[in-house]
């Protein structure tokens, strides 16, 4: 009995009738036919649904509680999807972590109807949004207006899934994938922006060439603004990424980080599980006492193996070109050169008790004497402090800061940034050994030439409760930050890094799932419904198998009978055959 009961509520799969209860009060109403499918809820799980369909002379009759459980032409109820589309997107579970959670709760699936759920959930969602967007530009105009932020990401050569967002209430707005972000593909997605929402108050996006033309294009005469954080990326890229390609070149050349790991794998043995050992160590460091016990050398060698390896002490989290771990591992590599050298020059040459040093002192050595690596790294130490003097006027993405990737600048105002960058640059102008090299004429003139879009003074809005100003946000990295959580939601879902796949596969309407932590959106798209699923049932399920159809295309499908074709045997030379060949 008990495998008969496994995987539903009850020992055989009960039948539910459904009819419409209007055609019974109007009365004089004849069947017209009857119907069966399976339905899947969270509720009840697996149950024959059987619908009566009434007719009258004028009118047909079905059941809304059965429309209200499942959509037309689908086994799994409106709670299933919806409660499948957050499971993907909001909690990130994988497929077959969802497939193992529903038969939990007696709803057997499978990976791909979990998928294609998913699918669906994006779709009922992205139909909900749409029928919303009258009350989002309501809402957004009671503020004032919006300030629309826009971005893209990619992979290898997947499409850009590019996205507009209203910066001011954090919503996601409209969505679309590109082949590549060339002007006359963005121009059709920013017109579609503005015909749905009206023009915003401003833009703030990076330096592509193909975004700045569409935004002069669509938006003339509305402020624009760079990205500060994009905007320093750029110009430290063009400064540094020469210097710090062959720093990384001739490291790697040396294959020293392989020689040092072999090292520590040999010493770690005498160094580490002798815990006395390391506690001597440890305390000798502490207080600066001096020992000379045998191990120490080993335990020294080992410790200060690590140490090389420990950059990201020194790393902030921003990336290149704002953290340089080449250029900080080099100079580890120097600072350990100097001080086993001292050693091994000093007291203890011929103690052979000190070889450990001795050897860690013989692999960096010919590091030490690559020239191209002194040259490089004190050229790039050069240019990574004016680079730093930059941030420091501009109060981003500052070596000191602990944000990483999510620091969106300090809150200084903008006339005081404006007056420190100014001074840095009137600074580089007018030290003549730096502002007549091409390194630095390219820094100053990527300056000079985006000065208007850096630079957002406060905008006066009128909203429903008088004049505000409006402070544009000097970063795009609220964007960034959905991608990077679009991303990482990936790779916890299907465990690899590459998301070339996952870029191809995705719906470009998937973005949207980031409003659903917004109340005020929710509330705005449920239009007078508790619940998603509620919101659900009243669209139009055939239009969402329509757009699930039309999605079929941007994301890459092949179509069934080509998949069946490509799969005959011999098929190329079939191909001839239809040639005469």
């Amino acid at each position: 009995m008990e495998g008969v009961f496994s995987g539903n509520l009850f020992f055989e799969m009960p039948t539910v009738h459904f009819f419409s209860e209007e055609a019974f009060r109007c009365g004089n109403n004849k069947v017209l036919k009857t119907r069966e499918k399976k339905v899947v809820t969270l509720d009840i799980g697996a149950f024959r649904a059987k619908e009566t369909i009434m007719q009258s002379e004028a009118k047909v009759y079905s059941s809304r509680e059965l429309k209200n459980l499942t959509p037309h032409r689908c086994t799994f109820g409106y709670d299933v999807i919806v409660y499948v589309g957050y499971a993907l997107f909001v909690r990130c579970r994988g497929e077959k972590d969802i497939v193992e959670e529903l038969a939990r709760k007696n709803i057997p699936i499978s990976d791909r109807e979990v998928s294609f759920l998913g699918k669906k959930f994006v779709t009922y969602l992205a139909v909900a949004h749409r029928e919303g967007r009258q009350r989002i530009r309501s809402a957004m105009d009671e503020r004032g207006g919006y300030v629309l932020h826009v971005d893209g990401t990619c992979e290898g050569d997947s499409p850009h899934l590019f996205t507009g967002l209203d910066g001011i209430a954090e919503i996601v707005l409209d969505n679309i994938k590109i082949p590549s972000e060339r002007s006359e593909l963005l121009i059709p997605f920013f017109e579609k922006i503005k015909a749905q929402y009206g023009d915003p108050i401003a833009l703030v996006h990076d330096m592509g060439k193909g975004i700045l033309s569409a935004v002069a294009t669509v938006f003339p005469g509305k402020p624009d603004f760079i990205c500060h954080f994009h905007f320093l990326r750029d110009i430290g890229k063009d400064l540094m990424e020469d210097e710090y390609k062959k720093i990384r070149n001739r490291l790697k050349k040396h294959k020293i980080r392989g020689s040092l790991r072999r090292m520590a794998k040999r010493l770690e043995g005498a160094a580490v599980q002798d815990h006395e050992v390391m506690e001597r160590l440890s305390g000798g460091i502490k207080n600066g006492n001096v020992t000379t016990s045998a191990e120490m050398p080993i335990a020294s060698a080992f410790a200060l193996i690590q140490w090389l390896f420990d950059i990201s002490a020194e790393l902030n989290g921003y990336g290149f070109p704002f953290d340089l771990p080449h250029l900080v591992f080099y100079h580890r590599l120097k600072t350990v050169y100097a001080l086993v050298e001292t050693i091994w020059e000093g007291p203890h040459k011929y103690d052979k008790t000190h070889k450990p040093l001795h050897k860690l002192f013989r692999l960096i050595k010919p590091v030490m004497d690559d020239q191209i690596l002194k040259r490089s790294s004190k050229a790039l130490d050069e240019k990574a402090d004016i680079f730093n003097a930059l941030r420091k006027a501009l109060r981003i993405a500052l070596a000191e800061g602990k944000n990483g990737l999510n620091d969106d600048g300090d809150d200084m105002d903008i006339k005081t940034i404006k007056e420190k960058v100014t001074a840095f640059q009137l600074k580089l102008k007018s030290d003549e050994s730096l502002s007549k090299r091409d390194e630095y004429k390219k820094m100053i003139e990527q300056i000079d030439t985006y000065w208007e879009k850096l630079f957002a003074d406060p905008i006066s809005v009128h909203t429903a409760t008088g004049e505000q100003l409006i402070q544009p946000q000097r970063t795009n990295n609220i964007l960034e930050r959905f991608f990077r959580d679009l991303k990482r939601g990936s790779r916890k879902k299907t465990g690899t890094i590459s998301l070339n796949k996952t870029l191809k596969a995705i719906l470009s309407d998937t973005p949207l799932v980031k409003n659903l932590d917004n109340k005020e959106y929710l509330t705005i798209i449920l239009d007078g419904c508790d619940t998603l699923e509620q919101r659900f049932a009243r669209i139009d399920s055939k239009l969402v198998l329509e757009e699930l159809e039309k999605n079929k295309k941007e994301t890459g499908r092949l179509p069934q009978i080509l998949k069946k074709m490509i799969r005959e045997p011999a098929f190329p030379r079939k191909v001839g055959g239809l040639f005469g060949c």
